[in-house]
């Protein structure tokens, strides 16, 4: 895939509902607003379908069937709120290009207030787990200082481990970590963009090391990362090296493809069916 727009914005949904169990009418607003531009964006680029995604604060939000009627209304495509399997087997789907997986394999995507794991292997069924494990939850619990301070670091960390225990069991040959989190955490590593870099263990602890000495905003000059992302990417870097360590492994594969590629791959081989075959589709 040849991507023709590439676009975020950082709304906070997981926070919100993490702290209010509901997305509200106000950010509701700002979503509908930040997907009918999205949409624009796809029309005016021909695209031939457009489908719209929402993950966990969707499944988790008590007025969730309220913001799906209203971005259904207002935006004019169906909203799809994915169940966790869906979820992870459509990231599984854009981190392999939708090619077979020839080794057992664990696609991690360490969101904001979760994470989704997929345990495929060659011949088996993907397994999906979701956890409530994010970095803006963690860095709303544990981080008051800008840079974090040492304790703030060992605090993320341990907690990261903690919140591993429910990892899925696996030993994986390969771990493929998606998003924004591990790309960022590369790009602070000083590893060169481009295909499918590896954060090895020392990467990860040189990129903490910088994170710890790095206020926020120096982070968005000197490196580029969006000004949301960067108040919380020491917590997120923490759950990167905590993985390494429940799954004792030296390295991690970092894939900016993930969710939107996956859905994307799933659209263009079965059209509007693409939810119902997604678990087909997963084995390549």
């Amino acid at each position: 895939m040849t991507p023709l727009a590439d676009e975020s914005a950082f709304l906070g949904l997981g926070d919100r509902v993490r702290r209010e169990g509901t997305i509200g009418e106000e950010l509701t607003a700002r979503l509908v607003a930040a997907l009918a531009g999205y949409v624009a964006t796809a029309r005016r680029l021909d695209a031939r379908w457009v489908e719209v995604v929402g993950t966990e604060p969707l499944r988790r939000a008590h007025d969730s069937a309220r913001v799906v009627h209203v971005v259904d209304v207002a935006v004019g495509v169906p909203f799809h709120v994915l169940g966790h399997e869906e979820e992870g087997i459509a990231t599984l789907l854009g981190a392999t290009a939708g090619r077979p997986v020839t080794d057992d394999t664990l696609v991690v995507d360490i969101g904001g207030g979760s994470s989704e794991f997929v345990v495929v292997g060659p011949g088996h069924h993907p397994r999906a787990t979701g956890l409530r494990l994010g970095c803006a939850t963690l860095t709303a619990e544990l981080v008051t200082h800008d840079p974090p301070s040492a304790d703030e670091l060992e605090a993320l960390h341990a907690a990261a481990l903690d919140g591993l225990r429910a990892a899925p069991d696996a030993r994986p040959a390969t771990i493929v970590a998606v998003g924004g989190t591990a790309s960022n955490v590369a790009r602070i590593a000083g590893l060169a963009a481009g295909s499918a870099p590896v954060l090895s263990r020392t990467d990860v602890r040189a990129a903490l090391d910088t994170l710890a000495a790095t206020p926020a905003d120096e982070l968005v000059a000197r490196h580029g990362v969006n000004p949301v992302r960067a108040r919380i990417l020491p917590a997120g870097a923490s759950i990167v090296l905590a993985l390494l360590d429940r799954y004792r492994a030296g390295e991690v594969v970092v894939s900016d493809a993930g969710i939107r590629e996956g859905v994307v791959l799933a659209v263009s081989r079965a059209g509007r069916a693409w939810r119902d075959r997604l678990e087909g589709l997963a084995a390549g």
